[in-house]
């Protein structure tokens, strides 16, 4: 059937929401089948469309079947309750890093079909991809964004899923943990939410986080924006943070490890690529990346091809990657990026809202200690103190996500019951 667009407002300005609106719309306060939908237009010029419906059945095939294809973690989840209708939506933000610039961007938004009509409502934060396709506005093309849908949305939840800027729609460059940017994609979601919610006749209830690897960077970006403007989060939950991207990207080039995964190089490809666009470094990658490897790194950046391309024609380790007086930091470029990776730590505010990290004792990314960093900061600074939760000596990348999923909908669970 033909899926068109529904346009819903037309605002004048792309702007940060008030913090009294958001107040209002996440404390709950009152103020598989395809489908045909008029495609809804919002003044902020917000537009979505229904894109499939994931019925109980399939909802539940994700958490069995694919999710074993996925990962064989031992893990279960309890059965999904309900179907879920699946609409893109596109949307407008802005790119703080480059004074406010309107962009258009892409997420998902997977709506409960419930006879309920106030639902808790949860932002994902998908992790790292290679192309622009492996996004949660692609479903299909993205097990961890239907992992998520099926564990919350199939259980009440409103979901929406950024797939943040340079992926899915956009057309700029990625932002690959680029704080910013990305919290503001994050944080424009949520406002088009509560549009599209209202056209639906929803009124979305509490708010929660959830985050994988660099999803969980950009979920601590989400919770620091929100908190700033006092809009309140029940809980935020974060799998395989790299909470200290400065120690991240040292570790990975300093400290190997047999359980390294190979496309560690690929993400510090990413990293060098946008914070030379994102950070105003021009010529950054060029100084950073050995010059047999420059165009094949700067091709996998630009999705013009993929990481198993890419990986044979890039060195296994992120240490034979760079160039000497990049790592010794030996000009004022590099010392300029080294910074910045300092300046991104993403937990070293107060925190007011109860957190909960995941960490595995084999994660392939980050190590078990860069996880639990927050833990002994907030305690120290007096902060809603978060929680360190191990998924075992057998959780792995993956693993530390599917187990984290599972345990994050028993809390948020019993956040909703109290």
């Amino acid at each position: 059937m033909r899926k068109t667009w529904i346009l819903l407002l037309k605002l004048t300005t792309v702007s940060v929401l008030l913090a009294t609106q958001f107040d209002r719309l996440f404390a709950g306060e009152t103020t598989g089948q395809t489908g045909t939908t008029a495609a809804a237009v919002v003044p902020s010029h917000i537009e979505y469309r229904l894109i499939c419906q994931y019925s109980v059945e399939r909802l539940n095939r994700i958490l069995t079947t694919e999710l074993a294809e996925f990962s064989t973690f031992p893990v279960q989840y309890p059965a999904a309750k309900n179907a879920v209708n699946l609409y893109e939506v596109l949307y407008t933000t802005v790119i703080p890093e480059y004074d406010n610039r309107p962009v258009r961007v892409s997420g998902l938004l997977a709506v409960p079909q419930v006879a309920e009509t106030t639902l808790p409502v949860l932002s994902y934060q998908h992790g790292t991809v290679f192309t622009r396709n492996e996004v949660p506005s692609r479903p299909e093309n993205s097990m961890e964004t239907r992992l998520a849908v099926a564990c919350f949305a199939g259980n009440g939840y409103i979901v929406a899923a950024a797939d943040y800027i340079g992926k899915g729609v956009s057309d700029e460059p990625d932002g690959w943990l680029v704080s910013e940017c990305t919290a503001q994609a994050c944080f424009d979601l949520l406002n088009a939410t509560r549009n599209i919610c209202s056209e639906l006749k929803l009124t979305p209830g509490k708010l929660f986080l959830s985050g994988w690897s660099q999803g969980s960077f950009s979920t601590a970006a989400l919770l620091k924006r929100l908190e700033q403007n006092h809009i309140p989060v029940a809980a935020a939950a974060m799998a395989s943070a790299p909470n200290d991207i400065y120690l991240t990207f040292n570790r990975w080039i300093h400290v190997t490890s047999p359980l390294d995964v190979d496309w560690l190089v690929g993400a510090a490809i990413l990293m060098v690529n946008s914070y030379e666009n994102y950070y105003r470094l021009p010529g950054l990658t060029a100084t950073a990346i050995k010059p047999q490897y420059l165009q094949a790194a700067r091709d996998l950046y630009a999705n013009r091809i993929t990481w198993t391309e890419a990986a044979k024609k890039l060195p296994p380790k992120v240490s034979d990657l760079f160039q000497d007086d990049f790592i010794s930091r030996n000009t004022l470029m590099t010392s300029r990026f080294f910074e910045q990776l300092r300046q991104n730590t993403s937990y070293r505010w107060r925190f007011n809202t109860p957190a909960f990290y995941y960490y595995g004792d084999i994660d392939e990314v980050v190590t078990p200690y860069m996880v639990q960093l927050p833990v002994e900061y907030q305690k120290t600074l007096g902060g809603v103190l978060p929680q360190a939760i191990g998924a075992g000596t057998k959780a792995n990348h993956r693993g530390t996500f599917v187990f984290g999923l599972a345990d994050q909908q028993k809390r948020f669970a019993a956040m909703l019951s109290q």
